[in-house]
């Protein structure tokens, strides 16, 4: 496979092989009717607004799964790796904010909403996953968010069936499709890899695959809540 292979689709990784062992799992989380209403601009404006102010609380929670990366930690480049994602969440929740007020959102507005059901069973996943096992469980949970949203922005970048001008969710597609927020995922890949180095074997092999599974529909019912506007 040549260099011009997006990182996410190199078959070499521990990411590639979870996401190939999930494979209709994964085309509805990436092509949930949500994701392509935001590629071409046709989401309901609630939707959308639903889904930030509980994407908000959401990232509170990934806050403090990164933070347990840190106790989980067996190094100190893992750990310190660790605390710069938590640093980043902690920096795009301001940013979220920034976006929310653009929506008409305050951040009382935000913080008061009562968490959906959706929300609370993907996150309380994340975190009994990363409690439960070492770093590398609590890192397979959390890549299908960590790095989905890099494959799904640099997918609708791409397409040319999105919609550009005019369309109120290019600022969510240039986010997730641009430079920064892939650089972060292509680092989550490549720290997948390092951290399976000594820990996997075919019968874990197994174990990940399903927790990556598991992560990856939830997300599927989290674009379901933002579309049903549920709690």
């Amino acid at each position: 496979m040549d260099s011009a292979t997006p990182f996410f689709d190199r078959e070499n990784t521990l990411y590639a092989r979870m996401k190939a062992a999930c494979q209709e799992d994964w085309h509805n989380y990436c092509h949930h009717p949500f994701v392509q209403g935001i590629g071409d601009g046709s989401l309901p404006l609630e939707s959308f607004r639903h889904y930030l102010q509980q994407d908000y609380l959401f990232l509170i929670h990934f806050a403090r799964a990164y933070s347990l990366g840190v106790y989980k930690a067996e190094s100190i480049d893992d750990m310190r790796s660790a605390a710069k994602s938590v640093d980043g969440i902690l920096s795009e929740m301001a940013l979220h904010l920034d976006y929310c007020r653009e929506w008409g959102l305050t951040e009382q507005d935000v913080i008061k909403l009562p968490e959906a059901r959706a929300n609370m069973a993907y996150t309380r996943y994340v975190l009994e996953r990363g409690m439960a096992g070492d770093i590398l469980d609590l890192y397979t949970a959390l890549s299908p968010c960590a790095v989905g949203y890099a494959e799904i922005g640099y997918r609708l970048m791409n397409d040319p069936n999105t919609l550009r001008e005019g369309n109120p969710y290019w600022a969510w597609i240039a986010t997730y499709g641009g430079d920064d927020f892939q650089q972060a995922a292509r680092r989550q890949v490549e720290q997948l890899d390092q951290l399976a180095h000594s820990r996997v074997n075919a019968g874990r092999m197994d174990r990940l695959c399903q927790t990556f599974r598991d992560a990856t529909r939830l997300e599927v019912g989290f674009w379901q809540m933002g579309m049903d506007c549920s709690f």
